[in-house]
């Protein structure tokens, strides 16, 4: 959950992703790392920039946070006190990397190249370097995509997903660099700043840590929807087809989910379009959250929340193509169109509604209901509360 996964503190060493890049599976890990390392070391670092100092800050102003979050929205997580590091780019890369390793790293090395490039070569002879060259290419197109948002990425909650090195799991992250950048840029104060962004990454762990059953189904959404991927090259024609209907008909076929909605099926799509409604509440609740939460405590919310919203539409030409085909529009309209949803939910029925969400999985607002409250207000709008 990004304003826009483990990390060690700052200026410790950041643990490698297990995966090599000559191994079995579809992505060369190591390959990514180096790419993503090179591309984000592009971008410069401030000079006045002291990781200790921000950290120290951070640790600070996370608890203050978690308090304020409480107080706006009754959730406090059942984890205990939330704990803040700060890394650089790389670190957030490496890290990214290997929470997808710990995710996704089981589905993906199903997708075997080797297995592949042989079928449709019908030898054995080829497809093995091939595949070597397949793996080395996945991982350098993952590689340029987390590098470029290593230089634009502030804060980020992540999950715990395993058990495995839970020390460095269930943290809210902060990447040093961009904030001091983004603060000396457009002149912010920079406590305010660091409160400011700390109130909506605490309020994306009080989501999962606070309601009870939040975790669990978010894993399975993303499970489900890894557990059918199949190396499947026929989709790509089909998504192409798809593509230019969808274009003759005016309309963007990268809109909703990126270029991973155009090879999906459609039992792939609907898994997408749940998580897609469920981010979009979770994110519009986070930036609802943290205007609310620092009204008192953060004066220059207002500004910081223009410039931040500014700063995620002023894409063009290449760059907003980047954004259509990795999915990064999609998830800015999340932020959007979750707050929308919010306001006119509450509207109606005020916070008391709204908690209604918090009920369970079934409770929920489906992709549709997120664009038309009316539609979940009519559906949940008299149900009786239980008691949680």
């Amino acid at each position: 959950m990004t304003v826009s996964d483990p990390f060690p503190p700052a200026g410790t060493a950041v643990p490698e992703p297990t995966g090599t890049g000559t191994g079995a599976g579809a992505v060369g890990w190591e390959t990514a790392a180096r790419v993503a390392g090179w591309v984000g070391r592009r971008s410069s670092v401030p000079a006045s920039y002291r990781p200790d100092l921000v950290a120290a800050d951070f640790e600070e102003l996370v608890t203050e946070a978690e308090e304020l979050v409480a107080r706006s929205t009754g959730l406090r997580s059942a984890a205990g006190p939330a704990r803040a590091r700060v890394t650089d780019r790389d670190g957030w890369v490496r890290a990214n990397l290997a929470s997808f390793q710990r995710l996704l790293g089981p589905h993906l090395e199903r997708i075997d190249p080797a297995r592949v490039a042989g079928t449709h070569l019908g030898t054995s002879r080829l497809a093995g370097p091939l595949a070597s060259a397949g793996r080395s290419a996945t991982g350098a197109q993952m590689g340029v995509v987390l590098g470029w948002l290593s230089t634009r990425v502030l804060g980020q909650y992540d999950l715990l997903l395993t058990e495995e090195r839970a020390e460095e799991q269930d943290l809210v992250y902060f990447v040093g660099p961009n904030i001091v950048a983004l603060e000396e840029q457009h002149g912010f104060e920079p406590r305010q700043f660091r409160l400011w962004l700390a109130l909506h990454e605490v309020t994306h762990r009080c989501q999962f840590t606070a309601v009870p059953w939040m975790r669990e189904y978010f894993v399975s959404l993303v499970e489900e929807g890894l557990g059918s991927l199949e190396p499947d090259p026929s989709r790509l024609a089909e998504a192409l087809r798809r593509a230019t209907t969808e274009i003759r008909a005016g309309r963007n076929p990268l809109r909703d989910s990126g270029a991973l909605g155009l090879v999906a099926t459609p039992e792939q799509l609907e898994g997408l379009q749940r998580i897609q409604a469920l981010m979009s509440l979770l994110e519009g609740h986070g930036d609802v959250t943290m205007d609310r939460a620092g009204a008192s405590a953060v004066p220059d919310a207002a500004r910081f929340a223009e410039v931040l919203r500014r700063r995620r539409t002023q894409a063009t030409g290449l760059v907003r193509l980047l954004h259509q085909l990795i999915g990064i529009e999609a998830k800015l309209r999340q932020y959007e169109e979750g707050e929308r949803f919010i306001a006119a939910v509450e509207d109606v029925g005020g916070p008391p509604l709204l908690d209604r969400v918090w009920q369970g999985p079934e409770w929920l607002p489906s992709l549709a209901e997120i664009r038309s409250p009316s539609e979940w207000i009519a559906r949940v709008g008299s149900a009786p509360v239980s008691a949680t």
